[in-house]
């Protein structure tokens, strides 16, 4: 029993083995398709010995005794079993790639997913090109050709046995001494993976790096053509090429000359028996047919030896690709929401800093014993140079990264004991970099919510006259193309009490009306509009178009009357509730080119009389 034992402890520490074992849990749901792939191959490999072993009665019968009534069905034989034989590896080929690339969608999806929820810093530290080789080109390394090779190989082991049968069938000399020169040859194959695995990692990477210039390029393209970093991209491009061209002949160097050792050393084993039969034939120890059938299973043996040195090599990438791939799986998030976690429903009090440090790289300060207590209501700007921490303060709250000392929380609970889909569920942060999805403009805006669980808020911002009347009706009739219910509405004005508002403030004989009462009208309309018109089809799942919003008032009344821009901004947020444009279109024309188009069309109203500098403020 501690012979068995012992050998299973040796077989189960075996490289190989160990991986397999790790992606058993994903073949177990095809396990039917996959045990069906590796049976067929026995017979594929089988088969190989019937041509071998029908030469020798072809031989001594026909060849030697000059009869061919008893051989007729040799031909008909072979044909039939090679027939056989090519459906039946038709068959292992297609099960093979079917479940080798379920293995691997089923691989990918737990990886992508695995990625989603890692922290910002892993982002901060690894570039595209790695993302892309190691969660994508590494699944597709190990699960295909972990599966394609497991087919070569175990129809390679199912056609050695059987040709090594018909060896010793003819003649157990030969065998002995051809089975010896077969272990001879596969010993090369003990050294393949520490020749290759110092420089199969590096590969990766000069490999990821590759990925990442594309990258930079489609992303930056923008600031390599306007700053003219042609050359310097290139240069950086090139000398990664010379790497990765380095990297590829150093593989060579290590592995290329397998192969070859391996043909010279099965040419010396067919030498040896080619030698060693002519004995045995002169001195009638063997038939004419025995040695005609030997030689024949002898170089359908040795054939396929020659070549298993590439192979095998692919083998141990894939084994270490597979490696890299459960290393990832088996990795856990930094960031993640306690067992105990506290569900955050709704911010009653406020948000504390309190005595908050923060460092990017350990031993570096970024934040140093930062304290602000935010209270619910209250609209807090970070004003300060580039660099300064503003970001990575604001960036701590959603816990993108966490704190290094001190405490953050919301209504007195540390955010780090909060549940953290909950947190951030109740956090809308506005990056400085913009992003699109794959997708159209409505996919992008409706991002993460239900389809139609809440509408779509687009104003139109632009001077009078630059034809956003015009362009306001085009998106509303192409919405409505898309099967969107649309509700129109402008400022000021939407509802009666709002369009009121709008005929006072309009009005060219209020000659006499403050600047300061102008901006509180405009923000009473919006409050009404906000109210009575927005939401509530917003809440109806309507496509909002809205002509002009906050954005006029922060130019008119902030810039052209010079109440201050942030000031403005300040009442109309309290105005508006939080209701704000999920896209706004700026519509840009010369302002004395638009009121030129504007006055032509009809009688200006207040605002439009003004002079030119309260337009160019």
């Amino acid at each position: 029993m501690n012979i068995f034992k012992k050998l299973s402890d040796k077989i189960n520490s075996l490289y190989a083995v160990q991986n397999y074992r790790k992606i058993l849990p994903y073949v177990r749901p095809y396990w039917i398709r996959a045990l069906l792939a590796v049976l067929i191959t026995i017979p594929i490999g089988s088969m190989d010995a019937v041509i071998a072993w029908s030469l020798k009665p072809y031989m001594d019968v026909v060849m030697v005794e000059k009869s061919t009534s008893s051989t007729a069905y040799i031909p008909i034989l072979i044909i039939l079993f090679s027939l056989l034989q090519s459906l039946l590896n038709y068959a292992a080929t297609y099960m093979n790639t079917w479940v080798g690339r379920k293995i691997a969608n089923d691989v990918k999806t737990d990886l992508f997913d695995k990625l989603m929820t890692y922290d910002a810093a892993y982002f901060d530290k690894t570039n595209s090109g790695d993302v892309l080789f190691r969660f994508n080109n590494d699944v597709d390394l190990a699960c295909n050709g972990l599966l394609s090779n497991l087919k070569l190989f175990t129809t390679r082991v199912f056609s050695s046995l059987s040709l090594i049968a018909v060896l010793f069938y003819n003649s157990w000399q030969l065998a002995i001494v051809a089975v010896i020169v077969l272990f001879g040859a596969l010993y090369p194959l003990t050294t393949v993976r520490r020749k290759i695995k110092s420089v199969m990692d590096k590969t990766i990477f000069s490999g990821a790096a590759v990925m990442k210039y594309y990258n930079e390029t489609f992303s930056g393209n923008r600031i390599i053509t306007s700053y003219n970093l042609y050359q310097y991209q290139g240069q950086r491009f090139r000398e990664t090429l010379r790497s990765v061209f380095k990297l590829g002949i150093k593989m060579i160097q290590r592995t290329g000359m397998m192969s070859p050792l391996m043909h010279f050393i099965v040419s010396l084993g067919i030498a040896c028996v080619i030698w060693l039969g002519s004995y045995l034939i002169v001195t009638h120890q063997i038939s004419a047919g025995n040695f005609v059938s030997f030689i024949t299973a002898l170089v359908m043996l040795y054939n396929p030896i020659k070549s298993i040195g590439n192979n095998y090599n692919n083998v141990q990438m894939a084994l270490m690709a597979m490696e890299r791939v459960f290393g990832l799986l088996e990795s856990s998030p930094r960031i993640v929401s306690k067992p105990d976690a506290k569900k955050l429903d709704k911010i009653k009090k406020g948000i504390e800093y309190k005595d908050v440090c923060f460092e990017y790289v350990k031993g570096k300060p970024v934040l140093k014993h930062i304290n602000l207590a935010v209270k619910v209501g209250q609209t807090i700007a970070l004003v300060g140079n580039s660099g300064g921490g503003k970001t990575t303060l604001v960036n701590l709250l959603p816990r993108f990264y966490d704190i290094t000392s001190g405490s953050l929380t919301i209504d007195g609970i540390d955010v780090r004991d909060l549940e953290l889909n909950s947190l951030r569920d109740k956090i809308a942060v506005v990056f400085q970099d913009n992003f699109l999805f794959d997708g159209s403009i409505r996919e992008n805006i409706l991002l993460g919510d239900a389809p139609r669980a809440r509408g779509v808020f687009i104003s139109m911002e632009g001077v009078d006259g630059c034809g956003k009347t015009t362009q306001r009706a085009a998106l509303t009739g192409h919405l409505q193309k898309l099967g969107w219910r649309v509700t129109q509405t402008r400022e000021p004005g939407g509802d009666a009490v709002a369009e009121k508002i709008r005929e006072l403030v309009l009005d060219p004989m209020n000659k006499e009306m403050r600047n300061e009462t102008e901006a509180y009208l405009y923000a009473a309309s919006r409050a009404q509009n906000v109210r009575a018109v927005v939401r509530p089809a917003l809440l109806r799942g309507d496509a909002v178009v809205c002509d002009r919003f906050v954005d006029s008032s922060v130019a008119y009344q902030g810039a052209g009357r010079q109440l201050g821009m942030e000031e403005v901004a300040a009442l109309n947020a309290m105005a508006v509730g939080g209701t704000m444009p999920d896209i706004t279109v700026y519509l840009r024309m010369p302002a004395d080119a638009a009121l030129s188009r504007r006055l032509s069309a009809s009688e200006p109203d207040r605002l439009e009389r003004q002079k030119a500098d309260f337009f160019s403020r």
